[in-house]
């Protein structure tokens, strides 16, 4: 799938404003991207203010959130039902050729990906949201990738949704 070339700018300028949360209601998006993988209905989202994935009985925020504190967890989870839940985050900070190796290696990726929403943010080909999302045995998982190029830093986020 091709990227979108978003016309407004990101609200979430910084890794360290990015929060997590779970079962919060829709925010406006920027661009949606619905699918079916084994049963479980998707819904891939991109926001100003980064990205939220609903899928079954999950719906996570990592985004810029008005009152909610930024900082993301290394790992959090959670039981659905009968589903389990696992997010998993990680920041790095990366050399000036390194970034932009990194965010061209996202865009290709995303670009090749059958299941993927990607945007790229005015003012940086480099500024880039970028959501995939596989089925696994039990269940699915999905990834996000949210770039920085004023600070050269790149949020990762690894979640899985397995059924018990």
């Amino acid at each position: 799938m091709s990227g979108i070339a978003l016309s407004t700018p990101y609200l979430d300028t910084d890794a360290d404003q990015l929060s997590f949360t779970l079962g919060r209601p829709a925010h406006e998006a920027l661009a949606v991207r619905d699918l079916e993988i084994g049963g479980i209905e998707v819904q891939l989202r991109l926001l100003g203010a980064s990205h939220q994935v609903f899928a079954g009985p999950v719906r996570e925020t990592v985004a810029c959130l008005p009152g909610v504190e930024g900082g993301l967890p290394a790992v959090a989870e959670q039981d659905f039902d009968d589903w389990a839940y696992r997010f998993a985050a990680e920041v790095r900070l990366y050399a000036p050729a390194e970034f932009s190796a990194r965010v061209a290696l996202i865009r290709a990726a995303s670009e090749e990906h059958p299941r993927a929403l990607y945007g790229v943010f005015p003012g940086s080909p480099e500024a880039v949201t970028a959501l995939t999302v596989e089925r696994q045995d039990t269940g699915l998982s999905w990834r996000t990738w949210h770039t920085y190029p004023q600070s050269r830093r790149i949020v990762a986020t690894h979640t899985r949704l397995e059924a018990r």
